[in-house]
C-alpha cells in the first residue's frame, strides 16, 4: 500500500494534517512573549533546559535522522552506527563546555548572533568578521533552508498527491506564519513538540518490528545470511568509516545548533540538558539504524521501494506495521523533522541580514528601535523564506549539491573559531578571519577535485586546516601587537 492511498483513510488524514498545523496555534500562544529583537532571536535568553535540549536534538537531525540514517543502516548494515557516534560524542561536551562557556560570554557581550560575539570580543570595529561571515552564511544557510523546503514540498506531494509547486508553497507557509508570530519562542517550543513526535516513531516503530520478527537474534540471523557484512560494524571502508565519526565536526559551526546555548536562561543547567540530549540522540538513533536493519530483513533488495531509493524504507515499513492513527502521526513525524531545521536555519539567515548587515553595518551607530527591529526582522523572514521557496523551485540541482557540504562549510568555517575564541587566548581577529576563510575555501575545494580520490568527508580537512590558519595567522599576528 503506498503512502498516499494510506493516508486517504480519513483518520490517518486528519492526524496528519493536525500535526502540520499545530505549529501554526504554538504561534499564535507565543506570539505575546516576542517583545524585542533579544526575544525574536534567542528567546530573551530565558528558555528552560527541557526545551533547550530537545529543541538543540531536534533542529540538528532533520530529515537526516529520520529518513537518511535508515537509509544508510539499510544499505551498511551495523556499521552506520558510526555516523551517530561522532555527533552524539561532540555534542555531549558541547553542551556541557562549550555552550556553556558561550551563553556565558554571549550574555555578558550582549550578543545575538554568533558573528555578533565575535566581533565584540575581538573589537573588530572594521566589520570585516562579520562582512565575511554573512556572506559565508548566506552561501550556505540560504540553500540549506531551500533544500529542507523542497524535500518537505516532496513529502508532502508524496503523502498528498498533491502538485510539487502547490507542497512548497504549503510547506513554506506552515513555517513562516509561526515563525513571523513568535519567532524563535515558538521554533523552539515546536521543536520540542517534533522531537517528541520522532521520538515517539523511532522508539514505538522498531520495537514494533522487532516483536513482528521475532526478536534480535532472529534479525541478526536473517542479516547474516543477507550478507556477513551486514552484523559487522567494521566492515567499513576506511574513508567512509572516517568519514562517518567526522560528521560531528560540523555540530560546533551549525549557527542553528549552538544559538540554543545562548538562549538557556542558565549557562549551569547546560549540563542537565546534556543528559536529556544526549540520551534522546541515543535513542532515536538506534532507533533510526534498527528501523534501516529491519527493512533490509524484509525487503531486500533495494528495487523493490518506491523509486529504488533506500531512503523510502522508513514509509514503507510505517505503511505495512501501523494502522490510520499511528500512521497519520509518523507521517507527520517526518514533514516535521524536516521543518524542525528548515525554520531555525531561516532564523539564522533572519538574524543575519538583520543584526549582522542591516543593524550594525549599514546602520551603524545609528539608534534604531527595538519596534522597529522586530517588524524588520518578521520581514525578512517573510522575505527570505519566499526567497528559499523560489530557489528549492527553479534550482533543485544545484541547492542539492550544495547542501551535501553546507554542514561541512559551516563547521570547517565557524566551528574551529568557535572553539579557540572560547579556549586559546591567543586567538586573534586575523586569526578568525583566516579561519573562515580557509574552512570554506578547503571544503569546496575538497568537495569539488579530492572527495572523489580520497573517499574522505570535506570537512575533516577543512575542519583541521582551517584551525591550523586561525593558529599560525593569530601566532604571527598576536606578535606584532605586542612589538
Amino acid at each position: 500500500m503506498n503512502i498516499y492511498t494510506k493516508l486517504s483513510n480519513p483518520v490517518a488524514l486528519a492526524v496528519f494534517i493536525f500535526t502540520l498545523t499545530l505549529p501554526i496555534l504554538i504561534g499564535f500562544i507565543t506570539r505575546t512573549r516576542t517583545k524585542d529583537q533579544e526575544d525574536f532571536f534567542v528567546g530573551g535568553r530565558k528558555m528552560n533546559k527541557f526545551i533547550v535540549a530537545l529543541s538543540a536534538v531536534s533542529s540538528g537531525r532533520s530529515s537526516w535522522l529520520v529518513l537518511g540514517l535508515s537509509g544508510i543502516a539499510y544499505l551498511r548494515g551495523t556499521g552506520a552506527v558510526w555516523a551517530v557516534v561522532g555527533y552524539i560524542v561532540i555534542e555531549l561536551f558541547q553542551f556541557i563546555y562549550i555552550g556553556r562557556k558561550l551563553r556565558t560570554e554571549t550574555g555578558e557581550y550582549g550578543s545575538l548572533t554568533i558573528l555578533d560575539y565575535f566581533e565584540t570580543k575581538y573589537k573588530d570595529n572594521s566589520n570585516v568578521i562579520r562582512i565575511i561571515g554573512s556572506l559565508i552564511i548566506a552561501i550556505f544557510m540560504t540553500s540549506y533552508v531551500a533544500a529542507q523546503f523542497n524535500a518537505g514540498a516532496k513529502a508532502l506531494s508524496t503523502a498528498m498527491g498533491l502538485p510539487l509547486i502547490l507542497s512548497l508553497i504549503i510547506s513554506g507557509l506552515l513555517i513562516l506564519v509561526y515563525m513571523i508570530l513568535g519567532g524563535y519562542i515558538a521554533v523552539a517550543y515546536n521543536d520540542v513538540v517534533r522531537a517528541v513526535i520522532m521520538i515517539f516513531g523511532l522508539v514505538v516503530f522498531p520495537i514494533v518490528g522487532l516483536v513482528r520478527l521475532g526478536g534480535i537474534n532472529i534479525l541478526l540471523e536473517s542479516l547474516e545470511k543477507l550478507n556477513p557484512a551486514l552484523i559487522d560494524p567494521f566492515s567499513l571502508a576506511f574513508g567512509v568509516f572516517i568519514g562517518y565519526l567526522g560528521i560531528g565536526l560540523g555540530s560546533p559551526g551549525q549557527p542553528h545548533i549552538v544559538i540554543r546555548y545562548m538562549s538557556i536562561d542558565d549557562p549551569d543547567k547546560l549540563r542537565f540538558a546534556s543528559v536529556i540530549g544526549t540520551f534522546w540522540n541515543v535513542i532515536m538513533a538506534w532507533g533510526a539504524i534498527f528501523i534501516g536493519l529491519l527493512g533490509r530483513v524484509l525487503i531486500p533488495n533495494a528495487a523493490d521501494l518506491p523509486g529504488g531509493n533506500h531512503e523510502m524504507v522508513y514509509l514503507v515499513l510505517a505503511s505495512d506495521y501501523f494502522g490510520p492513527v499511528l500512521y497519520g502521526l509518523i507521517i507527520g513525524g517526518i514533514f516535521a523533522a524536516i521543518l524542525s531545521t528548515a525554520d531555525s536555519q531561516l532564523l539564522v539567515v533572519a538574524s543575519t541580514f538583520v543584526r549582522d548587515v542591516y543593524e550594525k553595518i549599514i546602520k551603524k551607530g545609528e539608534m534604531i528601535s527595538e519596534e522597529k527591529k522586530l517588524k524588520l526582522s518578521r520581514y525578512v523572514v517573510l522575505l527570505s523564506g519566499i526567497a528559499a521557496m523560489v530557489l528549492a523551485y527553479f534550482a533543485q540541482d544545484y541547492i542539492f549539491w550544495l547542501v551535501l557540504f553546507a554542514w561541512g562549510g559551516l563547521g570547517a568555517s565557524f566551528g574551529t573559531s568557535l572553539i579557540l575564541s572560547l579556549y586559546w587566548n591567543r586567538t586573534t581577529k586575523e586569526g578568525i578571519i583566516a579561519g573562515m576563510i580557509t574552512g570554506t575555501i578547503v571544503t569546496i575545494i575538497w568537495k569539488l577535485f579530492i572527495k572523489s580520490i580520497t573517499g574522505i568527508y570535506e570537512l575533516i580537512p577543512a575542519f583541521f586546516l582551517s584551525g591550523l590558519a586561525i593558529i599560525l595567522v593569530s601566532v604571527v599576528t598576536g606578535k606584532k601587537e605586542r612589538n
